[in-house]
């Protein structure tokens, strides 16, 4: 299950030892420190960072993500057969795989779970619009046929929101949280843990690890993830030993952690970027002049600077991919600066702002996010816009983002994708509802490309539309900081962060 980035720039620090650990498989336990409750186990529903990072061990999908950010095979046996007009893809499956139950995986299985995400999964709700069929030809075949070319099919099965689960435990909500994956479910407590246990019946992929892709051991007997809302809470656990790993530490920490003699930094680089997601389907911004109000008035130096303290651990950048990366361009980046008052505030005057309070959802579950909020709240009021920061929750937040009336401005980081198309902003559904003619014309542009050179000219325009509509607020990248226990040899920095191949401390 992946946080895609392409490989072009990410440069992932390590923590443990240079390689995968090779150990006899044991019965010791990772105990990691989450940033929260996931409100489901269903990744399909949900797909958040907290969910992915926990169902990754449990859930596999077709295909996922190698060290150059590119689709490799998981489930499937190899990379699909694709027609000449580019429209079936024929996918053979691996054969001796078995679910936690101890049913065999085959094609039945692939073609009801690719249903299901078609039909509850944002992102399957969009590739639903151009696939023709999914069908079994066989038990160990899937062929998936399209009305047109899209070209992200094999970035989007390689996410984890697209796990495959038994057939015959499909059928409405999810009430069995069985896959195919090296730990299974044992016990969920919520707020107080989720405990995963190995599968004794896994089968792994053949290769040498690389990124999500290739050999996956389940080395410790039991992953335990217990959610620690509070940031300074996992910190202070990482540092008396109750946890192995703690995810997403303020980098106010860095200090502390590097010092500690019991444990050590863990630094994930540009791991991802931040961004402020306008409501364009209810509410003052669904005004095009007022959501470029907002760009206008904001700040990101300040808005990072706020966030992450400390510039070894964040750029200010306005494209939507980092310098380096294949997909990074300047084009069309617009009202991306310092901040304009003055600016914001004629703009504000063009759209006929009525003085109806800004509601922005943010959580303190991400430290990050909050401290953003904080930021982009002062910075709007100086423009002359009311603001109602709302702080919940993440499970709060991502249940509330969802009701098109409940909020205005919602606080979100993301992840750098393989493939632009795959970034939550392209898709419609995705809550914010960014739809226009401009983003259905680029992006068909693009999902029609063949080579490299045109899907890169396709991106450009992509990127352009986006800030010609204002969707959202890019506000900078990040590096992310982590914390692992002495002791604890294997793990590799990643954006979710993952624990096969992992040997416990002894």
């Amino acid at each position: 299950m992946t946080k895609m980035l392409l490989a072009a720039g990410l440069a992932a620090l390590m923590a443990g030892t240079s390689g995968v650990a090779l150990a006899q498989s044991g019965n010791g336990v990772l105990t990691v420190a989450t940033i929260g409750e996931p409100p489901t186990l269903d990744a399909m529903q949900t797909p958040t960072d907290i969910v992915l990072t926990i169902t990754q061990h449990m859930f596999e999908t077709l295909y996922t993500y190698d060290d150059k950010w590119q689709p490799s095979p998981l489930l499937a046996a190899a990379m699909p057969e694709i027609s000449q007009d580019g429209l079936t893809y024929r996918i053979p499956l691996r054969q001796g795989v078995t679910f936690h139950d101890g049913s065999a995986f085959d094609s039945a299985d692939v073609v009801a779970s690719l249903k299901r995400w078609m039909e509850i999964n944002s992102k399957g709700r969009q590739v639903a619009q151009v696939i023709e069929s999914v069908a079994a030809d066989g038990d160990q075949t899937v062929v998936i046929k399209l009305k047109s070319r899209y070209s992200p099919l094999l970035a989007t099965l390689s996410q984890g929101w697209a796990p495959i689960f038994p057939s015959e435990k499909l059928g409405g909500e999810l009430k069995e949280f069985i896959g195919t994956g090296p730990y299974k479910l044992q016990e969920r407590r919520p707020d107080q843990y989720t405990q995963l246990v190995r599968f004794d019946g896994y089968k792994s992929p053949e290769g040498e690890p690389s990124n999500y892709a290739g050999r996956r051991e389940a080395i410790a007997g039991e992953v335990r993830f217990v959610p620690v809302p509070d940031a300074n809470t996992r910190v202070e656990g990482l540092l008396s030993g109750q946890y192995d790993y703690a995810d997403a530490l303020p980098v106010s920490a860095y200090e502390r952690v590097e010092g500690a003699s019991n444990v050590k930094p863990v630094i994930f680089e540009n791991a991802g970027w931040t961004s402020l997601n306008m409501n364009m389907a209810e509410g003052p911004l669904t005004s095009k002049p007022l959501r470029q109000a907002v760009q206008t008035a904001l700040n990101p130096s300040d808005m990072m600077l706020a966030a992450f303290s400390d510039e070894r651990f964040f750029s200010v950048d306005g494209a939507f991919y980092p310098e380096g990366f294949f997909w990074h361009t300047e084009d069309g980046v617009t009202r991306y600066g310092e901040g304009d008052p003055e600016a914001a505030a004629k703009l504000m005057k063009e759209a006929g702002y009525d003085g109806k309070p800004i509601r922005i959802l943010t959580s303190r579950q991400y430290e990050f996010h909050y401290k953003t909020g904080e930021v982009a709240k002062a910075y709007l009021e100086a423009a002359g816009f009311k603001v109602d920061l709302q702080v919940v929750d993440w499970a709060t937040l991502t249940t509330r983002r969802a009701d098109k009336g409940q909020w205005d401005i919602f606080i979100t980081h993301s992840n750098f994708p393989g493939d632009p198309t795959t970034l939550n902003t392209i898709t419609d559904t995705y809550p914010g509802w960014y739809t226009s003619d401009a983003k259905t014309k680029a992006v068909g542009a693009f999902l029609n490309a063949v080579s490299n050179d045109d899907r890169l000219a396709a991106w450009k325009t992509i990127q352009t539309t986006i800030y010609d509509d204002a969707p959202l607020v890019k506000v900078g990248n990040f590096n992310a900081l982590g914390g692992l226990a002495n002791g604890v040899s294997g793990y590799q920095a990643a954006y979710w962060p993952r624990f096969w191949n992992v040997t416990p401390k002894s």
